[in-house]
């Protein structure tokens, strides 16, 4: 199975080569947990996570993927 591809500065997850919120590039598969938002304003989850449009988010992102190079 394939994780899906999270937008590392939104958080939110994305199919495409742009995240719709920020425009930024920058994705990750190193993610945990997930959320879905149906009302921003009315969510407490999305205003303690600084979430203002609806949609699936990852809970926890990691900023860098490790690697090691033997």
């Amino acid at each position: 199975m394939v994780k899906k591809k999270v937008c590392k500065s939104c958080k939110i997850f994305v199919d495409g080569n742009e995240c719709p919120i920020c425009k930024g590039t920058t994705f990750t598969t190193t993610w945990q947990g997930r959320i879905n938002i149906i009302d921003a304003n009315k969510s407490d989850i999305a205003k303690k996570m600084d979430i203002k449009i609806k949609g699936e988010y990852a809970i926890k992102v990691r900023w860098r993927e490790c690697r090691w190079i033997f």
